[in-house]
């Protein structure tokens, strides 16, 4: 039987993406227009150069 006080990896990937969430909601609530552009996403996110290739793409992006 698995107690409630036990933590998983899959607590923490949760956790990680729940805080990543209210960061996005936080910054298009501030930002001007209707949605944040894409380097916005990748500032809020801290997406570097280096790590493009191990981002999903976005929708509309064909590169191969």
């Amino acid at each position: 039987m698995v107690t409630l006080s036990t933590r998983t990896v899959q607590d923490h990937v949760a956790l990680a993406e729940i805080e990543l969430c209210g960061e996005l909601m936080i910054a298009a609530s501030a930002a001007i227009g209707e949605r944040l552009s894409a380097d916005r996403i990748d500032e809020v996110l801290n997406v570097g150069a280096g790590t493009e290739l191990t981002t999903v793409p976005r929708q509309g992006d064909h590169r191969g």
